[in-house]
C-alpha cells in the first residue's frame, strides 16, 4: 500500500531547509504533497501560482513529489487528498508550541490526522523564509540557503524598485 504525507506551508520562499525535509520525508513516504497555503490575510512576496511553479521546477517531474496549492482548513485538504499524515519541520523549540497547538486542533478536526515533527539537518536549524528575504534585502548571498530557481527569483524582485522591504 502506497503511503503518502503531506508538507503544508507558505513556502515563501521554499528554502533548502524545505527542501531537506521534503527529501528526508521521501525515505519515510512514497509521497510527499507539498500543499502551499493561499492565505488572502497574509501578504506574500510571491504569489501563490508563482510559489507552486517554483516548487515544482525544485522537485521535477520524475520526483514523487506533488505540489497543490490550498486555502481553508487542513483537515479538510487531507480528506480530499485521501491521506491522514502532516509533516512538520521543527527549528527549535520556539517552534514546538505552534506546532503542537496546529497538531492539536487538525487532530481535534479529525482524530485521524497524525502529525510527524521532523528536525531539519543542522546546517538549516537557523533557516527561515523571512531570514532569506531580509538577507537578500540587505543584499547578502543566500545561493547556500535557497534552490537556485529561488536564488534567480529573489534576486529579480530585489531589483525592482519596491524591493522586498514591504515583505521583510
Amino acid at each position: 500500500m502506497a503511503t503518502r504525507a503531506v508538507y503544508p506551508g507558505s513556502f515563501d520562499p521554499m528554502t533548502n531547509g524545505h527542501v531537506d525535509i521534503i527529501r528526508r520525508g521521501l525515505k519515510i513516504f512514497d509521497t510527499i504533497i507539498v500543499a502551499v497555503l493561499e492565505n488572502p490575510k497574509k501578504q506574500t512576496l510571491f504569489s501563490t501560482r508563482d510559489r507552486v511553479r517554483m516548487i515544482r521546477e525544485v522537485f521535477g517531474p520524475r520526483e514523487r513529489v506533488e505540489v497543490k496549492a490550498f486555502r481553508g482548513l487542513l483537515a479538510d485538504f487531507l480528506r480530499r487528498n485521501e491521506t491522514t499524515t502532516v509533516i512538520r519541520g521543527l527549528r527549535a523549540v520556539s517552534d514546538f508550541e505552534y506546532e503542537l497547538q496546529m497538531a492539536l486542533m487538525n487532530r481535534t478536526l479529525d482524530p485521524t490526522i497524525e502529525t510527524l515533527f521532523m528536525m531539519p539537518s543542522l546546517h538549516y536549524t537557523f533557516l527561515s523564509s523571512s531570514l532569506v528575504k531580509e538577507v537578500v534585502m540587505l543584499g547578502g548571498r543566500i545561493e547556500s540557503l535557497v534552490p537556485a530557481v529561488v536564488e534567480r527569483r529573489l534576486k529579480d524582485f530585489s531589483r525592482k524598485p519596491k524591493g522586498l522591504k514591504q515583505y521583510v
